[in-house]
């Protein structure tokens, strides 16, 4: 069965830095699109970020030029460098397939706050 793990999570203040990451296990990793999305209190999850098997990348608005998603397929590992970041950032965090979701993992916490 394949387990999402995703860390990397912490409280910083307006203008910092975070880097999440999310490990995946029990997939053929390298073959599918992988994502990172956010929730809220009181919001829908959303997609924040997603990456091609091939590495192409795209990004919600709001996330554009202060976000970057990477992956290390050798590692069937997805990253998520945030920078800049605001307190409407504040979220937990999950990594998922692109498509064809797997089973939510707990997530990771990010709080922005001064």
């Amino acid at each position: 069965q394949v387990q999402l793990v995703e860390s990397g999570g912490g409280k910083v203040q307006p203008g910092e830095s975070l880097r999440l990451s999310c490990a995946a296990s029990g997939s053929i990793f390298r073959l599918y699109a992988m994502a990172w999305y956010r929730q809220a209190p009181g919001k829908q999850r959303e997609l924040v970020a997603s990456i091609t098997q091939y590495g192409g990348t795209n990004y919600a608005d709001s996330v554009k030029g202060r976000f970057t998603i990477s992956r290390d397929n050798a590692k069937s590992t997805v990253y998520l460098q945030m920078n800049s970041l605001k307190p409407e950032d504040t979220a937990v965090y999950y990594c998922n397939r692109a498509q064809t979701l797997l089973p939510w993992g707990r997530g990771t916490q990010v709080t922005i706050s001064s």
